[in-house]
Parts: structure tokens; C-alpha cells; sequence
């Protein structure tokens, strides 16, 4: 069976397949904004990947992190599985500063969301796949 997305995470930008994960990007100018989503249908929550897949997604995560703190400079970053909304296994690493508008609180604090320009959308988009795709070539080769 092929893999698919849930029609939520559908409308994200594709940045780069991981070994397990693929990357998505979420289009907001105040928050630089990753998903990563396992390839694997009919999965919900970590504890149902199985142990290769759990350690597999930890040390994408791990990467994906990295990558977002090099090309972000953020002051923090902040990593979530939900899924309250949509129930396809997906999770969130976001930049966040003291002075974005949800600061200190989560992002879904701050109901006034609002997209990249396309110019910064478009430059975000390939950095990350640049960055992603140099990091892949090493780390996962």
C-alpha cells in the first residue's frame, strides 16, 4: 500500500524524504516551521512505530532540529506530536523568539496566523531543502 498523507498535512510544502520521515513545511512568517511525518500508513502516536522506526524517527528528529537551530538562530525550539486534529503521526519542530507574537506561549496561543511572503516562503524553502539534502547525503548515507 502506498503511503499517504492525511488531507491536512496535504496542503504542506515538501522539502525533502528522509530515510522514515518525510519533511513538510509550514507557511507562516512569524514561525520557521517543520513536520515530520513517518511513511508509514495508519500510524497515530510514537509508542505505534515499531522500535527501528521509533529510533529511526529520533534520530531524524535529532537532525531536523539541528538543521532549524543552524539556519534559525532561534532562542528555542519547540517539538510536538499532537495529532488532536489530524490523527496521522506527525511532528512539529518550530522556531521560536522572544519577540514572535505567540511568545512565551505555544504558537497555537496566537490565533492571527499569517503566510511567508512568497519571496521568504521561496528562500526558506530552499535553504531547508539545501540544508536537508547535504545532511541526508552524510548522515543517513
Amino acid at each position: 500500500m502506498a503511503f499517504t498523507l492525511h488531507p491536512n498535512l496535504e496542503k504542506k510544502h515538501f522539502i525533502a524524504d528522509l530515510p522514515l520521515c518525510r519533511v513538510l513545511f509550514e507557511d507562516d512568517q512569524h514561525y520557521p516551521w517543520l513536520f515530520l511525518v513517518p511513511r508509514r500508513n495508519s500510524i497515530s502516536r510514537i509508542m505505534d512505530l515499531t522500535k527501528e522506526d521509533q529510533l529511526q524517527l529520533l534520530q531524524e528528529l535529532d537532525f531536523v532540529q539541528k538543521v532549524m537551530w543552524e539556519e534559525f538562530k532561534s532562542v528555542q525550539l519547540n517539538v510536538a506530536a499532537i495529532g488532536n486534529k489530524t490523527p496521522q503521526l506527525h511532528i512539529h519542530v518550530i522556531a521560536r523568539y522572544e519577540n514572535d507574537p505567540a511568545w512565551p506561549n505555544t504558537v497555537w496561543d496566537h490565533p492571527v496566523r499569517a503566510k511567508c511572503s512568497e519571496e521568504v516562503r521561496e528562500a526558506r524553502i530552499a535553504k531547508l531543502k539545501r540544508e536537508l539534502q547535504n545532511f541526508v547525503c552524510t548522515a543517513f548515507a
